[in-house]
C-alpha cells in the first residue's frame, strides 16, 4: 500500500493480483493465468465482496453492507457466476478502516500523481502502459513498467479498474483503459460505463484504505 499525499487513505501499489485474490476468495477466475498477472473476469459485485473478504481477513471492519448487512455470507451471492448480481440496497461507510474501492476522483487523483501528464506518469503511453497496440492482445505482469509521480503502477493501460461510482442509469465506472483498448482510453481524465455484473478480461481493480497509525 502507498501513503497518497495530500490525504488520508493508501491505495494498492498495483492492481489485485490473481495470487492474492485467490489466498483471500479460494478460486481465480482469469482468463490470462499467472500469479502477479492482475485478477479480471470479475465484476462489481465481486470487487467488493474481495474487499469484505480481504477487511475480515486482515481484522478490519468492513466497508461494505447490503441491507446493512457486512457479513457477506449473508449477502446470497455467489462470485463469478454468469450473470448474478447482489439484490438489496448496497451501501459503504468510509469511517471504519477496511478495504474499498476508490471514487471515481480519488481515482483519478492517484492516477495523476501530483503530476500533470496525460496518462498516468507520462505522456508516452508506451513508457507507463500496456494498451491495444504493445500488449500482445492479453494481460501483462503488474509493475513492469514505469510508475508514475506517486509510486503506483499501471493505472493507464493493463486491466480497466472497477470504481465505486455509478452514472444515472445504474452502470458502474471504471478507468485507466486496458490491453484491449487504444491510446485514448489509457488517459487519466477517461471514464469508462460498464453494467456491475459484466466480467470481462480487460477489467480488474486495486483497492484503498485509510492510513496505518
Amino acid at each position: 500500500m502507498v501513503k497518497i499525499p495530500g490525504t488520508n487513505y493508501e491505495m494498492s501499489e498495483v492492481t489485485v493480483t490473481q495470487k492474492l485474490y485467490k489466498e483471500v476468495m479460494g478460486e481465480n477466475p482469469s482468463k490470462f493465468k499467472g500469479d502477479n498477472l492482475p485478477v479480471e473476469t470479475v465484476s462489481w459485485y465481486d470487487a467488493i465482496y474481495f474487499c469484505n473478504k480481504l477487511s475480515e481477513k486482515e481484522g478490519r471492519t468492513p466497508v461494505y453492507a447490503v441491507d446493512g448487512n457486512t457479513d457477506v455470507r449473508k449477502w446470497n451471492y455467489a462470485p463469478h457466476h454468469k450473470d448474478l448480481e447482489i439484490k438489496g440496497t448496497i451501501t459503504k461507510s468510509i469511517c471504519v478502516n477496511g478495504y474499498r474501492l476508490p471514487t471515481k476522483a480519488e481515482w483519478q487523483y492517484c492516477a495523476k500523481g501530483g503530476e500533470d501528464y496525460k496518462y498516468s506518469g507520462s505522456d508516452d503511453i508506451d513508457e507507463v502502459a500496456w494498451y491495444w497496440e504493445n500488449s500482445g492482445y492479453r494481460t501483462h505482469l503488474v509493475g513492469q513498467k514505469q510508475p508514475n509521480g506517486y509510486g503506483l503502477y499501471d493505472m493507464s493501460g493493463n486491466v480497466w479498474e472497477w470504481v465505486w461510482d455509478a452514472d444515472d442509469i445504474g452502470y458502474r465506472c471504471d478507468c485507466g483503459g486496458s490491453w484491449g483498448y487504444g491510446a485514448d482510453y489509457c488517459e487519466v481524465d477517461y471514464i469508462g460505463f460498464t453494467d456491475a455484473s459484466n466480467r470481462f478480461s480487460s477489467i480488474g481493480f486495486r483497492v484503498l484504505r485509510p492510513c496505518s497509525e
